[in-house]
């Protein structure tokens, strides 16, 4: 759970807004097809989560909302040659919602999550810039190579055990875009 918190000098009073971060659940599924529809545009992403919710890596742990599905975020099973690790992606936040502490919420707690179940390490593709601040570097520091070469730049690892270098491959949906 995050919680954002503002300070009102004028009044001395607080306000707090509390985000419920859980597992998403089969009533989210057209909310959450909603919400990544438009965060990405229509873009593969909607259908992309579908075909994973079919595949063998599928994590239904690493499938969260925020409540009144804002935001999804979901961590699926992918490989550092044949070590198992997470593939972090796509992470989704209604566009009237953005930059309101919902994106940030959801990665901390599957990073929370993964943590608590032992995963060795989240992989991701995104902005540097943003996901640094969550603890990702550059997967190439760990001798991790993404499966397109030319994603290097964004290729991203957060580890929290030891994982071989090597090259990393996401669950087979992923193959699809």
């Amino acid at each position: 759970m995050a919680a954002k918190t503002e300070w009102r000098a004028t009044t001395g009073l607080v306000t707090v807004r509390v985000m419920l971060i859980r597992r998403e659940t089969p009533a989210d599924i057209d909310a959450i097809r909603t919400v990544t529809n438009l965060a990405f545009k229509d873009g593969p992403e909607a259908p992309l989560i579908d075909w994973l919710r079919a595949d063998e890596g599928w994590i239904p742990e690493f499938s969260l909302v925020e409540d009144g599905v804002l935001g999804h975020v979901v961590c699926t099973r992918g490989y550092i040659d044949s070590v198992a690790v997470l593939g972090l992606g796509p992470i989704a936040v209604h566009p009237s919602h953005q930059r309101a502490g919902i994106g940030s919420a959801l990665v901390h707690a599957v990073l929370g999550a993964a943590e608590a179940r032992g995963e060795l390490a989240v992989i991701l593709l995104g902005d540097p810039r943003y996901y640094s601040r969550f603890g990702f570097r550059l997967a190439a520091e760990f001798g991790i190579t993404p499966p397109v070469p030319e994603w290097a730049p964004h290729f991203q690892a957060r580890l929290f055990g030891e994982v071989p270098a090597g090259a990393f491959r996401y669950a087979e949906p992923f193959n699809r875009l």
